[in-house]
């Protein structure tokens, strides 16, 4: 993510430190399983290695071959699925495309996540430290490609890093440079359509007034945009038959003591995995022993919860929002959260919660217009599920782009910023 937002402030002839500054964190996040084992990913491969080997008994050697095999991995697809679209024919002609393509049999497209990791290592915990980055784009790693296993090279071997004031000033910096490089802001402003004349985008349509333009870019997903801003045209019906990614369940609570226990990013492992994934994907519920995402910003930037005290961001994976009783599931995965959180760190937490608010699927669909609140999109369950993207553009429209989440390359800050950087390349091209 660095690189990436280091490359568009230099695009724009600016220097990034003076509107951005992160910096590497020691540790990417750690690790918690019922049976009191603790690894902490440290920012080093080598250490990261070492402490794996101490905790579990995996060799070391393993871990550091699995993550030169993720590195290998990237190399191949980076600048085919992430950097470039995938559907514009003259992408495929391209040199570097080509070499990729006599490489595909490294990406391990035909067996799962799950299969994959389990052959290369011995030890279930590891195998589920390892599985979990399917979540990162809100899949299945009992279903999704092993290919996804390019993810750990970008954590691991290029680093985690944090910035300066916390993750909303990377919007604060991207709005700034926006604003010196002369663009305009019209917030609380509904777009109410998108507007077309002979194949051709004409302008958009805000508060009744048309407003000409001779290119838009939506950064909406796919299935809202088609359904409120472009109702003419065609929908993609692919888009509404396939799996769509999961959603979150999210608890800010206010602690009013500190856990020296817990770094930054924790995570508190569920006992039992698959069964959690069954839930989310199957039966369209939370499972009785969710995994526990705990972050805690308030290590990085102290001003972020008064002195003594801790801000937590506490997560768990949902399933879209179908119409479930959600006030009932999200009281029963309260509990669970609170007794799994008291088991591990041997407390008390709930008289430590002085203030709470939370978001779940339904409120995450209303303040994002994500379809059914799935975070990413569709989900990658599925090995040409990079194919069913939504492209970054619209064939037979001119002057149409998208962005974000929910098209190519997919979903997360990075993904988001790769989006951007396509379509940047396809207005030039236009």
């Amino acid at each position: 993510m660095p690189t990436l937002v280091d490359e568009l402030f230099a695009l724009c002839g600016k220097n990034p430190t003076d509107y951005f500054c992160y910096a590497p964190l020691k540790s990417s996040c750690q690790y918690f399983w019922d049976d009191g084992t603790v690894v902490n990913a440290w920012l080093d491969p080598s250490d990261f290695a070492r402490e794996v080997e101490v905790q579990t008994a995996v060799p070391a050697e393993r871990v550091l071959g699995f993550l030169q095999k993720s590195a290998r991995m990237y190399d191949i697809t980076a600048d085919v699925f992430l950097f470039n679209s995938l559907h514009k024919p003259a992408n495929f002609l391209r040199p570097g495309h080509r070499s990729s393509m006599l490489r595909l049999h490294e990406l391990d497209v035909f067996t799962t996540m799950h299969k994959k990791n389990r052959a290369w290592f011995r030890d279930p915990r590891i195998v589920q430290l390892f599985d979990r980055y399917a979540t990162y784009n809100g899949s299945n790693p009992y279903k999704t490609p092993a290919t996804l296993n390019i993810i750990p090279h970008l954590e691991h071997n290029t680093g985690v890093y944090f910035p300066e004031k916390g993750m909303y000033h990377i919007v604060d910096a991207l709005y700034q440079l926006a604003l010196d490089m002369g663009v305009v802001f019209h917030f609380n402003a509904r777009v109410e359509r998108i507007l077309l004349h002979n194949k051709k985008v004409e302008g958009l349509q805000v508060a009744g007034e048309k407003l000409a333009f001779d290119q838009v870019v939506s950064d909406v997903d796919v299935v809202t945009l088609y359904t409120n801003l472009l109702p003419d045209l065609p929908f993609p019906k692919k888009q509404l038959k396939l799996e769509r990614s999961s959603s979150a369940l999210i608890f800010y609570w206010g602690v009013n003591r500190r856990f020296p226990e817990l770094e930054l990013h924790n995570i508190l492992f569920s006992g039992n995995y698959r069964e959690e994934f069954h839930h989310l994907f199957d039966t369209k519920t939370i499972a009785a022993d969710p995994t526990v995402y705990l972050f805690i910003s308030s290590r990085a930037v102290p001003a972020d919860a008064p002195e003594g005290q801790e801000n937590w961001y506490v997560m768990i994976n949902a399933p879209e929002n179908v119409g479930q009783d959600w006030d009932a599931l999200i009281a029963q995965a309260r509990r669970q959260i609170v007794e799994k959180i008291n088991r591990r760190l041997d407390t008390d937490l709930e008289p430590h919660i002085v203030s709470e608010s939370y978001a779940d699927p339904r409120s995450i669909e209303r303040d994002t217009a994500s379809f059914r609140g799935s975070l990413y999109g569709l989900s990658s369950n599925n090995k040409f599920a990079a194919f069913y993207r939504h492209p970054n553009f619209r064939k037979g429209i001119r002057g149409l782009y998208f962005a974000g989440g929910s098209v190519h390359p997919g979903g997360g800050i990075p993904l988001c910023l790769a989006s951007a950087k396509i379509v940047d390349s396809l207005v030039n091209e236009e």
